[in-house]
């Protein structure tokens, strides 16, 4: 009898939560790439940019605690339905906006709704992904962060040009309804999806240690020491690509002398770069586990890498030649998110699937408020009384930080046992 060919269904998954994750980071960096416009238009300074961007985090940072119970105990599908339900709707209303208190509210909608994005998506893979897949699964939707802001930056300034910022929120908003259509639609647990065969179902469930699932609560997975060793890494690592993303685009204006059509083409080669970083961080990892690495050697291996990058990388501030500048933030954007998308593995690799949304969330939530301090509040401050050098500095040793607090806290990231199970 010939051998049944597994079905491939797990990368249709992952190919939606890429297209959804895009979708998701196009609505958040329209303010950042259209910034200089909008402040001009609607009469804002630069510290109620900040201000404005603080709201977004905070509210981020407060809806993965809410959006990561809620996914584990609603259950992927219907959780990431509702996140990415609400994001949309507020992305859209960004176009109402006529005052900074307007704009602030709205973005603080968008942040509530977008930060149940990962902690889906995290769970996703867990369910659809062996462990030695992990990693680069998590790498490939999580580069969707990065497609987003390569194909945005012109693509809304030619918008911005031809029909005005409000209708850049309007048409991102309308490409949301079309991928909640197709979560609602196609996604499904392994088990209980029609395309999946048993070839599939034997790789999905291929981790030994999961064979047993068992069950974790929210306030079980906080008595852990290694959730903090994952919510602290977030704390000081996430802000530093949050810096990128909402500061870069007025850098390059004020620092520069760049132009916006300058920037909208400078821009996707720094993110084209990080989308390499996201990509290959998580091959690389997955690789050294096929080579007979144990996992924790092998993801802290590939972090340790990707964080002694960051130093040298911000050393952008000081160099003259701008191509020069441009390479070496290239390099920051790659290592954050081949950093990430082991750091998120982390989480499957150690909690139960039932408490990964949760421990996602818990993360996310001091990722938001490292992101409200050391992105949205102490830059503005800082950038306005002295400049752009200190913020770089902070930005450059973040991710050693970060490791310290992983490698201590998560110990050698074996699968937690349940009391009582």
């Amino acid at each position: 009898m010939p051998e049944t060919r597994p079905t491939r269904t797990r990368w249709i998954i992952l190919a939606l939560l890429f297209l959804i994750t895009t979708n998701n980071y196009l609505d958040r960096i329209i303010l950042g790439i259209l910034s200089p416009v909008i402040l001009e238009d609607l009469g804002l300074s630069k510290m109620e940019y900040g201000y404005i961007n603080s709201v977004f985090q905070f509210t981020y940072a407060i809806g993965f605690l809410i959006m990561g119970k809620v996914i584990d105990r609603r259950g992927t599908r219907i959780g990431y339905s509702i996140s990415i339900f609400l994001w949309s709707v507020a992305a859209g209303l960004h176009a109402l906006s006529r005052s900074a208190v307007s704009l602030g509210f709205w973005r603080g909608m968008l942040g509530l709704g977008e930060s149940g994005n990962f902690p889906a998506a995290i769970k996703a893979v867990s369910e659809w992904f062996p462990k030695k897949d992990r990693a680069f699964a998590t790498g490939i939707f999580n580069a969707g962060t990065n497609v987003a802001t390569m194909v945005g930056p012109p693509v809304f300034v030619w918008m911005n040009s031809h029909f005005g910022w409000r209708d850049c929120f309007l048409i991102t908003a309308s490409s949301g309804a079309i991928c909640l259509a197709a979560w609602w639609f196609y996604y499904r647990l392994p088990t209980e999806h029609k395309s999946v065969n048993a070839e599939e179902l034997a790789i999905i469930h291929s981790d030994p240690d999961e064979k047993q699932e068992t069950r974790m609560g929210w306030i079980e997975a906080l008595a852990h020491k290694q959730t903090y060793g994952f919510a602290l890494a977030k704390f000081f690592s996430d802000p530093v690509w949050w810096f990128y993303l909402t500061w870069l685009t007025l850098y390059f204006k004020e620092e520069r002398g760049l132009s916006l059509e300058q920037i909208g083409w400078a821009l996707p080669f720094i993110y084209l770069m990080a989308d390499f970083g996201s990509v290959a961080g998580g091959w690389v990892s997955g690789y050294l586990m096929r080579r007979g690495w144990t996992n924790v050697k092998a993801r802290k291996t590939t972090m340790a890498v990707f964080a002694l990058c960051m130093p040298l990388a911000a050393t952008c501030v000081i160099q003259p030649n701008i191509f020069v500048a441009i390479a070496l933030i290239s390099l920051a954007t790659a290592a954050h998110q081949g950093w990430s998308a082991n750091l998120y593995t982390t989480v499957s690799d150690v909690f139960p699937k039932s408490a990964v949304a949760s421990v996602t969330g818990i993360g996310g939530f001091l990722g938001g408020m490292g992101g409200v301090i050391f992105t949205a509040l102490l830059p503005a401050y800082l950038v306005t009384h002295f400049g752009y050098g200190p913020v770089f500095v902070i930005m450059g040793s973040a991710h050693l930080v970060a490791f310290v607090c992983m490698h201590t806290l998560m110990g050698n990231m074996q699968k937690l046992a349940v009391k009582g199970a």
